[in-house]
């Protein structure tokens, strides 16, 4: 994976708008303190997510699991939400096969379909359980606390319904994800015999797809796990460098928060030029605005900080979005993702009697045209001083994705050093919580005053 980072510069762009070239070897001259912080944090504890690449013995456990009693289930249903669920969601699109649950069982090679339940949306929790044998479905229930409210409340749902077809065996078709020692799934799978994976204490929600949280459901569809830590491992190993240049996600963590506390670019765009990783942009969105948006900066200071990501998807959004991202304010950088390969492409065949207008079609292929529109794109970009970058992936494989996902997330922990906020905690969400659990009547948790409603609705 190569990062090509010019069109963030003044030089690359229209020579007025992006970062002078100066800016950059200040960046690179302060970035030994940041890599000093990010070490010492390590060692203090924080930063878990950096250990994931080395799970030999977890690896084993889920692998001789998905080769044994995973094949006796022909659907698995995960149930889970924000960092619990998206991480998974975004293995499934880039690396199995596109509408995976629509093929017959050759045409998945004989891998269970994954159905995962997000939400706690009536509709869609009653369609899920309507379309799904609960004889032939195993389910993941995810929480590392063992109580987000959502994931619980999915859970009581879900275990009815088993309960329902299964009586006792219900326990053999259920296996929970969440913390090794604490909280209310460790508890019910203590009691009821329930098969159990760990998170990691140290490693938080958002950076958790590369733990059991996302590697059991990916093993089961028939992903190669060891194949997506051994590219994340390459990541860890580029994030080693100390000079600046020589370390992308160091680098691009740098010149997005120069971007924004210089320039005001505070949107921080994702745009693959594939659907396959029309997810990640999803799972990106969560990784850096839960990560990154703080009121308190690590010595208690009220600072408000933290860029508005936005997820794309080329060539769809350039008939969407691009007009803005083109002529709109200059508050925005673009990350774009391109493949040098696709895992499948199509010739554009030439037509009877085509139009003089599509001659130039026929005689190439659609994978051709989509990168095509990816350059047009950048360039044109480029032209009217807009700052955007690229992530360059050779193809989509295993080991390309598990490089990509790591880097994300080495780029989410070294912002969080330039913003000078903690990128590990999520205070804003507690208070959602605490007010949620209040609402529905948990024990020790009271209604808090609430603002007053707006005196006039329409």
């Amino acid at each position: 994976m190569k990062l090509a980072y010019g069109r963030m510069l003044q030089d690359g762009l229209d020579g007025q708008h992006g970062l002078p070239r100066a800016r950059l070897a200040e960046l690179a001259g302060r970035f030994a303190a940041v890599q000093d912080e990010v070490r010492r944090r390590r060692g203090a504890g924080e930063y878990g997510f950096h250990d994931l690449v080395d799970q030999g013995p977890t690896v084993r456990q889920i692998t001789t699991f998905a080769e044994g009693l995973g094949q006796a289930y022909d659907h698995v249903l995960v149930l889970g939400i924000g960092g619990s669920a998206l991480g998974t969601k975004a293995l499934l699109n880039a690396l199995r096969r596109p509408a995976w649950n629509e093929w017959d069982d050759e045409g998945r090679e004989f891998y269970p379909r994954v159905t995962v339940l997000e939400n706690v949306d009536p509709t869609t929790v009653a369609a899920a359980l309507a379309r799904i044998d609960p004889r032939r479905v195993l389910v993941n229930v995810i929480s590392k606390s063992g109580g987000t409210a959502e994931t619980m409340a999915q859970y009581l749902v879900v275990r009815a319904w088993l309960e329902s077809v299964l009586g006792d065996a219900t326990s053999r078709h259920l296996v929970f994800t969440t913390d090794p020692a604490r909280g209310a799934l460790r508890e019910l799978a203590a009691r009821d015999a329930i098969a159990t994976l760990d998170v990691p204490p140290a490693v938080g929600g958002r950076f958790s797809v590369l733990s059991p949280v996302g590697l059991l459901p990916a093993a089961l569809a028939g992903i190669d796990i060891t194949a997506l830590l051994a590219g994340a491992r390459r990541a860890m190993e580029r994030a080693t460098a100390d000079d600046l240049l020589r370390n992308p996600a160091a680098l691009y963590a740098a010149m997005h928060w120069a971007a924004d506390t210089d320039l005001g670019a505070r949107i921080h765009v994702l745009m693959p030029y594939t659907d396959r990783l029309r997810e990640l942009a999803e799972w990106f969105r969560q990784l850096w605005a839960e990560s990154l948006g703080k009121r308190l900066d690590r010595a208690g200071r009220t600072v408000h900080v933290g860029p508005t990501p936005v997820a794309a998807v080329g060539a769809t959004d350039q008939h969407s979005q691009v007009q803005l991202f083109m002529e709109g304010p200059f508050d925005k950088v673009i990350t774009f993702v391109r493949l040098e390969r696709f895992g499948d492409d199509l010739p554009i065949p030439a037509g009877p009697a085509l139009p003089a207008d599509l001659a130039y079609l026929p005689g190439h292929t659609l994978g051709e045209l989509l990168n095509a529109e990816y350059e047009a794109t950048s360039s044109a970009l480029a032209e009217m001083g807009r700052m955007n970058c690229t992530l360059r992936l050779p193809e989509l494989t295993p080991e390309s994705l598990g490089e990509l996902i790591m880097f994300f997330q080495l780029a989410t922990g070294y912002a969080g050093v330039w913003y000078g906020i903690d990128p590990f905690d999520q205070p804003g969400v507690e208070l959602g919580k605490r007010l949620t659990y209040a609402a529905m009547g948990r024990p020790g948790y009271e209604s808090a005053p609430r603002a007053p409603a707006p005196p006039d609705e329409a």
